[in-house]
C-alpha cells in the first residue's frame, strides 16, 4: 500500500540534534518527513537511538537542536502538560512488553487511553456508540472472540492475545499515528506477519500512520519505507 500524502506530513523533522545529558549525541537528522498513512518501518543496531526517536515524535522528550513537527504540530513550542495532552489525543503506542495493567480487565485496558482523552472518547462514540462497544469491535477486527473477553483478567491472556489487546488500546479512539516499539519480539515469525496485516487493516480505516521499531529484517517488506539508523546515529532512508 503507498501513504496516501496530505499538504502537511505527520512527522517533520528539520536540523534535530538530541544528547542525554553529559553525553555525546545520540542523534542528528538532518531532515526526516513521514507522510500521513504511511507505514514506517525503523531499523539499527543497539544504542542507535530506535526508542529515542520515537519518544522525540511522541513528545517525550525535546531535542536541544532542530524542530518537531507532528500533524502540523510543533512540538518544541509546547509545555509538557501541552506535549501530555497533544500525545493522548493523537499517539497510541503498542510496547515491546505491552504495558498492560494486571488489575484491570480486557476491555478497562483498552479503553484506558479515553480516560485522558476527550478527543479519544467522543471518537469512539460516534464509530461505536459507546467507548465499550468500541473496544468490543476493536477486539473483533483484530481476531478476538469479543463476548469471552468482556470481563476477562489480562493475567489470563496468552501472549499473542495480550498482543492484540494493546493494539486494540493503541487503536482505540483512531488516532493519527501509532508508535509500535518492538511489539512482535515475542512471538514466532508466522504469527508476526499475522498480527502487522491486521494491525494495517485496521489502520487502513483511518489512514493511520505507523511508525514501527524492529530487530527482524524480515519484516521489512511488509512497510512502505524503512529509516535506517546506523553506527553513526544518522538516518538514512
Amino acid at each position: 500500500m503507498e501513504a496516501k500524502q496530505d499538504t502537511d506530513p505527520a512527522v517533520e523533522i528539520l536540523k534535530l540534534l538530541f544528547a542525554w545529558k553529559s553525553r555525546e549525541p545520540i542523534l542528528t537528522i538532518e531532515s526526516l518527513r513521514i507522510e500521513r498513512g504511511e507505514r514506517v518501518f525503523i531499523i539499527g543496531p543497539s544504542g542507535s537511538g530506535k526508542t529515542t526517536l520515537l519518544s522525540i515524535v511522541a513528545g517525550v522528550v525535546i531535542p536541544q537542536q532542530g524542530t518537531v513537527a507532528v500533524n502540523s504540530c510543533h512540538l518544541n513550542a509546547l509545555s509538557s502538560a501541552a506535549r501530555d495532552r497533544f500525545r493522548a489525543d493523537n499517539i497510541g503506542f503498542i510496547y515491546q512488553m505491552f504495558n498492560l495493567i494486571p488489575y484491570l480487565s480486557v476491555v478497562e485496558n483498552i479503553t484506558l487511553p479515553c480516560r485522558f482523552s476527550e478527543r479519544r472518547r467522543n471518537r469512539c462514540i460516534a464509530t461505536s456508540s459507546d467507548v465499550k462497544n468500541d473496544a468490543l469491535r476493536l477486539l473483533r477486527h483484530l481476531g478476538m472472540d469479543d463476548k469471552k473477553m468482556v470481563g476477562k483478567p489480562v493475567t489470563e491472556l496468552s501472549v499473542g492475545q495480550q498482543q492484540r489487546v494493546a493494539a486494540a488500546r493503541a487503536l482505540i479512539g483512531a488516532p493519527e499515528i501509532i508508535i509500535a516499539d518492538e511489539p512482535t519480539s515475542s512471538l514466532d515469525h508466522n504469527r508476526r506477519e499475522d498480527f502487522i496485516r491486521l494491525l494495517f487493516n485496521e489502520c487502513d480505516r483511518e489512514n493511520t500512520t505507523i511508525i514501527f521499531v524492529s530487530h527482524d529484517t524480515s519484516l521489512e517488506k511488509l512497510f512502505d519505507r524503512t529509516i535506517r539508523l546506523n553506527e553513526i546515529n544518522d538516518v538514512q532512508s
